[in-house]
């Protein structure tokens, strides 16, 4: 068992040493791991049921039994071929798509923060244990139910469990319960329940293992239902025509219920399913995580990404980079979070005097302060944050100016209270005991929240001039803290009413730049139709510094930041004309993606902290952080990004289209082809050719181009336009945007070549019915050839080798004696062969042409 140890102040871990990991490995193979009961697998046989109610398998089943009742031995024995097939092919990707949905989940499952050996540790919630002290701070979700040992303003949101809204409170020596967040504060606890024994385990053994059909698969139930009527009331007449010319009824009757299952692609929702699956896993290879499956779908019409700055649009490496004290500035040199780098004025090295207000500002924050930094392990070269990247970017500059290690200050300075920053409060405060006796006051934080005469007790001159520093830095793209402090006699009030009557010691500047691929990232959202937008909670300034920087708003067009303050005060304001949004409280970015989805626009929101988590909830697709986001934001999201690249959003978004367009290629293959055997079977009569086709020889035709042919389509690369054009409306219908256009066209151009095959075989005194089965066929399969996006490309080898492969099996119904006996087929020689390939080679080239005058089309 490993996990990833984080330093923690040495004085805090050995008054909590919590469990040794040899007792922790020791009680896992004990109680086993913290795992819920995963939802009741679906028992194989629930599964084939599942498969064989569907309404044309049953359709299938009752022509089955009527070949049987007639004495047709071999077309029942095909019948049974393709029921036993599509089954079979049904339950294996229902089971693959599980499995690839569960590995995902697996993935992303969460992590929590434990005392072991007096270390804080790092570990999957699977390995927390009876008798492990949990750390909890803000975003986390408890891994147990525990004890609350310590809480500092604890706050807990409970709703998952109880239902109720209202977050709450929680004192040292009440209970936290698994799955509840902590939306406020810090405190340790010691687990008492994991697994089926906390609550959250009782409640997930009550949960079955049933899932609801995506809108995708809805919409195709529904085409579904009204394709089979129409296919039925086309065989009907079928039918009827065929007993008026005197074709036996039990012939007639057969042949009709199969024409009518293989006309309809019965496999349909269960190729979709895995080709959710497959997109899912796909993506997952490419860095993005999906926790909900529907989420493959609904990405392909993403039309407007809201994203946040840190971490998304720029680095997250914080670096303090510019000092400003009363006294004078100091610029900082040094790069990411190692503690290495020199203190200047105007290119000089301060002098003790001028060094003096800058230690004691940094001291301050060091001191107010929950980050710890970690030197280079193996394999690494850089130094990396422990906590909030601000904070740990404040101790690599304490650092710098020389003043004493963390771990030494919180020893001769113990923390005694705080007041944990939150959102609303927008600052942090931080009480501590010092070697006289007294208590100094720190505290840091947002510089509208800390400027005021509110909180310091400083001259307006002062103040004014501190803000006028503090907007000149923003406006460059820095992030701006300021930091006040004072020393008391005495305080046994709480820390938050400390936060009065302080000492101004300074600013400091924190930059996070962009991304090198940031603006790359955001023109090919451009590019594909979809809307950035910038949601912070930073300065305004610097909200239009980074996206001017990036390029999302380009030579100060459309660059007005709207703040939440504005917003509260103007409500009515078109949230969907803004793309910068700054000072954003929670609440506020819900009503900026309600807004654009009111306006028919699917949403895409990225985020990585508690704040964002209702925002994530309710966008149509939720995109969180997975490195260096919260448990709140990943809980909370539809897509988990491995690597917090925002380049990998579009990667994402440019395979919900692929899948989207296969299965639509798909939809468009299968349909053209079924109804061109209608067609072929109501039109032959007509040009002299009594019985196209027998029975069996339509199911085997649908088996071989609906079985590897069709599951291979879903495989195909993504179209080199995919991310060229807009996206596609959310409430399109599946055959809209040309579709049933292109479907007649190919239908008419499959039913036409095959039909002249199967005429000029007759005029040859060739056996007619065997060329027509092989015309038709191998017309079919020249769609599926001619209908791909990229023609000659070699990253889907699948596809022309499921083609050839059928092509074999093709030529084998003609003569494998068995084959043969079944589906009353006869050799054609080479002149039939050359007649049916024909065919085949003119439905390729009708499918090619046809997709170039739509893709002209759509371009025009």
């Amino acid at each position: 068992m490993t996990s990833r140890v984080t330093d923690i102040p040495a004085a805090r871990a050995q008054d909590r040493p919590g469990l040794t990991q040899a007792e922790a490995e020791h009680r896992l193979v004990r109680y086993g791991r913290n795992e819920v009961p995963p939802p009741r697998p679906t028992p194989l046989y629930r599964r084939v049921l599942a498969q064989l109610r569907d309404p044309l398998i049953m359709v299938l089943i009752g022509a089955a039994l009527l070949t049987i009742a007639i004495g047709d031995h071999p077309d029942a024995v095909v019948i049974g071929l393709v029921i036993v097939v599509n089954t079979t092919v049904g339950v294996a990707q229902e089971v693959r798509a599980d499995r690839a949905v569960a590995a995902l989940s697996a993935l992303s499952a969460p992590h929590a923060r434990v005392l072991r050996d007096g270390a804080a540790h790092e570990v999957a919630a699977a390995l927390v244990v009876p008798g492990d002290t949990l750390l909890l701070g803000e975003g986390d979700i408890v891994a147990a139910d525990a004890d609350l040992s310590e809480a500092s303003a604890l706050l807990m949101d409970e709703s998952m469990l109880t239902g109720e809204s209202e977050a709450v409170d929680k004192a040292p020596g009440g209970t936290v319960s698994a799955g509840t967040v902590v939306v406020r504060g810090r405190g340790s606890a010691t687990a008492t329940a994991t697994g089926s024994a906390s609550a959250l385990g009782r409640i997930a053994a009550l949960l079955d293992g049933g899932h609801e059909p995506t809108p995708l698969q809805r919409r195709l139930a529904s085409l579904g239902r009204i394709l089979a009527a129409v296919t039925i009331a086309l065989c009907v007449l079928f039918f009827a025509l065929g007993l008026l010319r005197g074709l036996a009824p039990s012939t007639m009757a057969v042949t009709a219920i199969s024409l009518a299952v293989a006309a309809v692609p019965e496999s349909l929702p269960a190729v979709v399913t895995l080709a959710l699956a497959l997109g899912a896993r796909r993506m997952a290879a490419r860095g993005a995580l999906v926790r909900r499956l529907p989420a493959v779908e609904t990405l392909g019409s993403v039309s407007v990404l809201a994203t946040d700055k840190t971490g998304t649009l720029t680095e997250g490496r914080m670096v303090v980079q510019h000092l400003w004290t009363p006294s004078g500035g100091a610029d900082v040199s040094g790069s990411g979070y190692e503690p290495q780098g020199e203190l200047t004025r105007a290119g000089h090295s301060l002098t003790p005097e001028q060094l003096r207000p800058v230690r004691e500002l940094l001291t301050t924050a060091a001191l107010c302060n929950d980050a710890s930094l970690k030197p280079p392990g193996p394999g690494s070269h850089n130094w990396t944050a422990v906590g909030d990247p601000m904070e740990a970017a404040l101790l690599a500059a304490a650092a710098k100016a020389g003043c004493p290690d963390p771990a030494e200050l919180h020893q001769a300075c113990p923390r005694i209270a705080e007041a944990p920053f939150d959102s609303l409060r927008k600052r942090m405060t931080t009480l501590h005991h010092l070697p006289d006796g007294n208590v100094l006051v720190c505290l840091k934080g947002a510089p509208e929240a800390v400027l005021t005469p509110r909180v310091l007790a400083e001259p307006p001159e002062l103040l004014d001039q501190a803000r006028e520093q503090a907007a000149a830095l923003a406006a460059h793209g820095f992030r701006v803290l300021a930091v006040a402090g004072i020393e008391r006699l005495q305080w046994d009030l709480p820390a938050a009413e400390a936060e009065q009557g302080l000492r101004l010691l300074g600013l400091t500047a924190v930059s996070d730049p962009p991304k090198a691929a940031a603006a790359a990232t955001l023109t090919a959202c451009r590019e594909a139709g979809i809307t950035p937008v910038l949601i912070t909670g930073d300065h305004p300034a610097t909200a239009r510094a980074i996206a001017e920087r990036t390029g999302l708003v380009q030579d100060g067009a459309g660059g007005e930041v709207l703040t939440g303050p504005e917003l509260a005060a103007a409500p009515d304001t078109d949230l969907t004309g803004v793309r910068v949004f700054a000072r954003t409280d929670p609440q506020q970015k819900l009503d900026i993606v309600h807004a654009w989805r009111a306006r028919g626009a699917v949403t895409a929101m990225t985020g990585d902290g508690v704040n964002d988590g209702p925002a994530l909830r309710q966008a149509d697709i939720g995109v969180a952080m997975g490195a260096r986001g919260t448990e709140v934001a990943r809980q909370a999201a539809d897509l988990v990004l491995t690597d917090d690249r925002l380049g990998t959003v579009v990667k994402a978004v440019e395979e919900g289209r692929r899948v989207y367009d296969n299965i639509r290629r798909f939809l468009v293959y299968a349909m053209a082809g079924g109804a061109a055997e209608i067609l072929v079977m109501l039109i032959g009569p007509l040009l002299g050719l009594p019985l196209p086709l027998r029975a069996g020889q339509i199911l085997w035709i649908n088996l071989l181009t609906h079985g590897l042919t069709g599951v291979a389509m879903g495989a195909e690369p993504v179209s080199p336009e995919a991310m060229r054009r807009p996206p596609r409306p959310p409430g399109q219908h599946i055959l809209a945007a040309g579709v049933w256009q292109r479907l007649l066209v190919l239908a008419s151009a499959v039913t036409a070549v095959s039909l002249a095959a199967g005429v000029a075989a007759r005029a040859m005194y060739l056996p007619w019915q065997s060329v027509l089965f092989l015309a038709l066929l191998g017309a079919q399969l020249g769609v599926a050839l001619g209908l791909r996006a990229r023609l000659l490309t070699r990253a889907n080898l699948f596809l022309p080798a499921s083609v050839a492969g059928s092509a074999v099996l093709a030529m084998a119904a003609l003569h494998v004696p068995v084959l043969q006996s079944l589906l009353e087929t006869e050799p054609v020689g080479w002149s039939g062969v050359w007649l049916a390939s024909a065919a085949a080679l003119a439905a390729f080239v009708a499918a090619r042409l046809l997709r170039g005058a739509f893709r002209r089309k759509a371009r025009s």
